[in-house]
């Protein structure tokens, strides 16, 4: 007789399971201790995979409230809240997102509180430690610290092993260091510096398996490529604004349009002058559409107010006309993104 489910294999009851979405896992915990024993299992995601019911979700961290992460769930349009991120360093960000391995990772940044009486910043600027958030324990996790201390960095997947590069370690010294971490080892190794730094931030996407490095106000962009592992360095006079991959081409949000970049050409593909007075949002691609989620509206000449949004707007980039539809607001986070990414459960 089975533990898990009656009259049925334990591998079989396990592959069953594995096709219930994740947001049904808190509820499945209950039916009993041997199922919440699976639920809560590193077999579970093994088993998801292999039956091909992984769920690819957004993870996305704003201003308000502090260290609070969400995730949404694209098919079935809903939030989930995570626990609190247990960093002791208030309002982290300027830090790295990404996510492998089935985790959450959050890698170094600072703090962005201000001393309410003198108006500076409160707390560390740069810090190397790294924190996993695993959605089959629902826990975080801290893992092995950066070698070198670093926000407003690069911060990329390659091979399943997360990239670092660049960025600043305080206000007034840019590096050029690089390093990788292997999750499965918990292991940060160096790799080749960048060959060139500038006193901005840098932000880094994948595209044809190789990580680009852009620079804010710099049309070089320098790549790297995992098999050899060195930088190389190219202008592509790219378009300058907030980014996002869909199906391995880039897109730009720039001068009130969404552009299509291929090589040094860029192809308007819709126009978002809605969007003139929204700042700090984020912008990221799944599957094939194009996010753009929360971010504050900014002031005009007669209305200082700042106004924090929750909102979701979703470019659907199939059939001949990408058209825009709403999605479900956030409900906890709200107002500047700090961290935006993709995971896949």
């Amino acid at each position: 007789m089975s533990e898990l489910i009656e009259g049925l294999p334990d591998a079989v009851a396990l592959r069953c399971l594995a096709r219930v979405p994740f947001f049904l896992h808190p509820k499945l915990e209950l039916v009993s201790r041997s199922w919440k024993a699976v639920i809560r299992s590193p077999e579970l995601f093994k088993a998801r995979l292999e039956v091909g019911s992984a769920e690819d979700l957004l993870c996305v961290c704003a201003f308000y409230p502090e260290n609070l992460w969400q995730l949404f769930d694209p098919l079935r349009d809903l939030w989930i809240t995570l626990p609190i991120l247990p960093s002791k360093i208030r309002h982290l960000s300027h830090f790295g997102a990404v996510s492998t391995a089935g985790k959450l990772f959050v890698l170094g940044g600072g703090s962005d509180a201000v001393d309410p009486q003198t108006g500076d910043q409160d707390g560390t600027f740069a810090t190397n430690e790294v924190w996993s958030y695993d959605p089959i324990i629902r826990e975080w996790s801290p893992r092995a610290p950066m070698l070198v201390p670093r926000a407003m960095f690069a911060c990329c997947v390659l091979d399943g092993k997360i990239v670092v590069a660049g960025g600043f370690t305080s206000c007034r010294k840019s590096i050029s260091q690089a390093e990788m971490y292997d999750p499965d080892k918990d292991v940060w190794v160096p790799i080749p510096d960048l060959h060139r730094t500038h006193n901005s931030a840098c932000s880094g996407v994948v595209i044809g398996g190789k990580l680009h490095v852009l620079h804010k106000g710099l049309s070089t962009v320098q790549v790297l490529d995992s098999k050899g592992l060195e930088w190389t360095v190219e202008d592509y006079h790219w378009l300058q604004g907030p980014m996002a991959v869909v199906q391995d081409s880039l897109y730009v949000m720039s001068h009130g349009s969404i552009s299509k970049q291929d090589g040094n050409v860029s192809k308007v593909v819709v126009s978002v002058s809605d969007f003139r007075r929204r700042i700090s949002y984020a912008m990221t691609g799944l599957r094939d559409e194009i996010y753009v989620i929360g971010g504050v509206i900014g002031p005009e000449q007669w209305n200082s107010d700042i106004r924090p949004m929750s909102d979701v707007d979703v470019l659907m980039m199939c059939g001949e006309r990408p058209t825009w539809r709403k999605a479900a607001p956030m409900t906890q986070c709200r107002g500047t993104i700090l961290g935006c990414t993709q995971l896949r459960i």
